[in-house]
């Protein structure tokens, strides 16, 4: 893995390069992660791929980045990414939960081989009776409580990860994960994901769904998506469910669908299984 910072305004970006092969793909991760969600894809890409992936402003080595933050602001941040890296026509556009709707924003800005969107990139529409702080509440409350508690050690910021009902098959990859997101602070270990970032981007992400929608329609490139049929605590109905993603299917005809199964929103990166299928469809550029 090869570490640099990429300038942006208010600070820099931390970019982290998986593989030396000249075909690219960069990665945006999800809304409490960082680009260690990339890593396990990164390192199974076959000869002749890289995959970059960044740390979001108020994520990962990135959490000292002021806003503004909205999924617009990181899909601007994108752009400085990839001219960073030469993107042209060639790389493919990748991005998980969040990171897929980035990815949708960003993907009007630039013609990629490919935009490959995992599990998330279509609109989200709020339940009825629910406003947007309830809805958010009710998606990433289990998230947001732990942005804002102090764990006694490292090891006890893991333990708590143990614990999700959707990371029960466990491995080197979310370790990899967990400790990379352990931030040492007075009285312990938290999150490096900042509680107001996110906070933010999940209200623009509910908030702007016509803008989502607007541009899934004016991508002008082949356009993927890869889901779980899992959620995001392991549940049966996945965070995009079948009725949704057969309507957002039949109005955008071009858009290459695939379920993945017996994964769910985190494994879908994760789990060695879920991973191949993934990568094989990231470096398949007749998709």
């Amino acid at each position: 893995m090869y570490v640099e910072n990429v300038p942006v305004p208010g600070g820099e970006l931390r970019l982290a390069t998986f593989g030396a092969g000249p075909r690219l793909i960069i990665a945006v991760h999800g809304i409490t992660a960082s680009l260690m969600a990339w890593a396990a894809v990164g390192e199974a890409l076959p000869d002749g791929w890289r995959l970059a992936a960044m740390d979001l402003r108020g994520r990962g080595h990135s959490r000292d980045v002021p806003g503004p933050f909205g999924l617009r602001s990181h899909a601007d941040d994108v752009e400085r990414v990839a001219r960073h890296l030469g993107a042209d026509g060639t790389t493919v556009l990748a991005g998980h939960s969040m990171g897929a709707y980035v990815a949708v924003l960003h993907s009007v800005q630039r013609t990629y081989a490919k935009t490959v969107l995992v599990d998330g990139g279509l609109p989200l529409p709020l339940p009825p009776g629910r406003d947007v702080d309830e809805t958010l509440e009710a998606t990433l409350g289990p998230a947001l409580t732990r942005l804002s508690q102090i764990f006694p050690d490292e090891d006890s910021y893991v333990a708590f990860f143990k614990q999700h009902p959707a990371l029960q098959d466990w491995s080197p990859a979310v370790e990899r994960y967990v400790r990379y997101d352990a931030l040492p602070v007075e009285g312990g270990t938290r999150s490096r994901a900042v509680e107001g970032a996110v906070r933010e981007d999940g209200r623009w992400l509910l908030s702007e769904t016509a803008a989502i929608g607007a541009a899934l329609h004016a991508v002008r490139h082949p356009l993927s998506l890869i889901r779980a049929p899992r959620g995001l605590l392991n549940q049966e109905v996945g965070l995009l469910p079948d009725a949704l993603t057969a309507a957002w299917a039949e109005d955008l005809p071009g858009l290459h669908e695939e379920v993945v199964p017996d994964c769910n929103h985190y494994t879908i990166v994760f789990d060695p299984r879920c991973v191949r299928v993934l990568v094989e469809h990231l470096t398949d550029i007749r998709q």
